[in-house]
């Protein structure tokens, strides 16, 4: 597939500013041993893009360290592999950007000595399993000049800003863009995926026009600018999709993983890669008790865990009941205590008795290194 991909790392974190506090929305933990960008880099990978450029922007020191060079996704290449692409790109830059446009302005030398045909576009706060291949395919067939990636979806369940809802005619074309709407009119919608493709030099075309005019943002100037004036079609995506724009969004789809369907789902079409570490096993106390929970390697339980995810390091104590939870790399749980419905960031420590309660709806949050 002659194709490069870009993946940006920042542009969800204010959905997420609890999580996104010390890192990208690319390096947020999630499923006990990945991180949110595992899945786009997968992808790409296994679609056989062999060029692949990360937009950062800040907090990205934990992301730097779980990507590396890149030798785990088999990036690690003396031509292309990939690439971290950090702020101020150009000699005009003078500020953070805000926009996704502001940022592949950003790129314009990565793009301008590139040589691939074509660029794919992805956000890192989905969690798919696609093949861009039957993208490709769809794409040519259908003489684009950009393809965007859609999936069908309940107004209910959307959260976070910058949504953009699609109107799209039997044969794929996009007929119209609707931006953040307050209302929904449908049982089901379809929401843009945030990811698309395009040729390299159209998107060069398309920035240097917009720069030129002053616009700042690629849904509204650019996508919804050119409906009339460009092919733009939809490709539907029928496999596993959820988008990961809030705190509770992050919960609720995490522990969606706990059921096998959706596990199979997600992970039955195509591997997904992520930093290799060698941890011992997990070891399991005399009275330890385990439900229905995932358990990464180098984790120590002595007590009993129900519906729940547990993250690499993490130790829970003697007589301490974790339920319905999510502990996040090395959180340590003290003897005796109760813990419900919570998310603790890394290098939490809860001392013994403590008692932790949030609810479904509203799980209680525990910062990086917090002692309860």
């Amino acid at each position: 597939m002659d194709a490069l991909g870009i993946i940006f790392s920042n542009i969800h974190d204010a959905n997420l500013p609890e999580l996104t506090a010390g890192r990208t929305t690319a390096s947020i933990p999630f499923c006990g041993r990945y991180r949110l960008i595992d899945f786009a880099l997968s992808n790409m990978v296994n679609s056989g893009l062999t060029k692949v450029g990360v937009i950062t922007k800040s907090n990205y020191q934990s992301l730097m360290d779980h990507v590396g060079s890149g030798k785990d996704w088999d990036l690690a290449r003396r031509h292309g592999g990939l690439i971290i692409l950090p702020p101020f790109g150009v000699s005009e830059s003078t500020s953070l950007y805000s926009t996704r446009l502001e940022a592949l302005k950003t790129v314009t030398g990565f793009l301008a000595k590139s040589t691939e045909e074509f660029v794919v576009l992805s956000d890192s706060d989905v969690v798919c399993n696609m093949d861009y291949k039957d993208l490709m395919e769809f794409h040519s067939r259908r003489q684009a000049d950009i393809t965007l990636v859609y999936h069908k979806t309940a107004p209910q369940s959307i959260s976070g800003n910058n949504n953009i809802l699609l109107s799209v005619e039997e044969k794929g074309r996009v007929t119209d863009m609707a931006f953040d709407p307050s209302e929904y009119k449908s049982e089901e919608v379809n929401m843009y995926a945030n990811v698309c493709i395009m040729r390299r030099t159209l998107l060069q075309n398309l920035i240097a026009d917009a720069v030129a005019h002053g616009k700042r943002h690629f849904g509204v100037d650019i996508l919804g600018a050119n409906v009339n004036r460009l092919k733009i079609f939809a490709w539907e995506h029928r496999g596993y999709f959820v988008r990961i724009s809030s705190l509770q969004s992050y919960y609720d789809e995490s522990l969606k993983l706990l059921d096998k369907q959706n596990r199979d789902n997600l992970f039955a079409s195509g591997g997904v890669y992520t930093k290799v570490k060698d941890s011992i096993p997990t070891t399991y106390g005399e009275n330890a008790i385990v439900k229905n929970s995932l358990i990464a390697d180098g984790c120590c339980i002595e007590g009993e865990v129900y519906n729940s995810i547990i993250f690499r390091g993490v130790k829970i104590g003697r007589g301490t009941v974790v339920k319905n939870s999510i502990l996040m790399q090395d959180t340590l749980v003290g003897e005796n205590a109760l813990i419900n419905c919570l998310i603790t960031d890394k290098n939490v420590v809860v001392k013994d008795r403590r008692v932790l309660s949030g609810c479904s709806t509203h799980p209680f949050f525990v910062h990086k290194k917090t002692v309860l």
